[in-house]
């Protein structure tokens, strides 16, 4: 069993940054590959980036390469979503999940454990 705390949310500026943090209980942290979700008002779920295992390989969406990046400590059971270049199209609660499987998944059905979600809201 694991559970998610997700913390970093706020309001900014178009243009801004914003980093997310998701600290992880319990102690097999470090055997879950990691993932950041979001969810817009009336959307569904879509995938933001993944983070193996080890932290060795990542992999983005489109909408946030080379703006969004993705990093995990084990020793602190915490996995980070830096956010630059703040888009109003960012707008959403974000969630991180954690999965066991050894690729990294893109689905929202691939992830064991969700968080609760933090907000973020851009501002143009």
């Amino acid at each position: 069993q694991v559970q998610l705390v997700e913390s970093g949310g706020g309001l900014v500026q178009a243009g801004g940054s914003l980093r997310l943090s998701c600290a992880a209980s319990g102690r097999t942290f470090s055997s879950y590959a990691m993932g950041w979700f979001r969810q817009a008002l009336g959307k569904e779920r879509e995938f933001v980036s993944t983070i193996t295992q080890s932290g060795s390989s990542t992999y983005y969406a489109a909408s946030v390469k080379g703006r969004f990046t993705i990093s995990r400590d084990n020793a602190k059971n915490t996995v980070y979503l830096q956010m630059n270049s703040l888009k109003p199209e960012d707008t959403a609660v974000y969630y991180c999940g954690a999965t066991g499987r050894r690729r990294l998944g893109v689905l929202p059905s691939e992830y064991d454990y969700w968080g609760q979600g933090t907000q973020v809201t851009v501002s143009s």
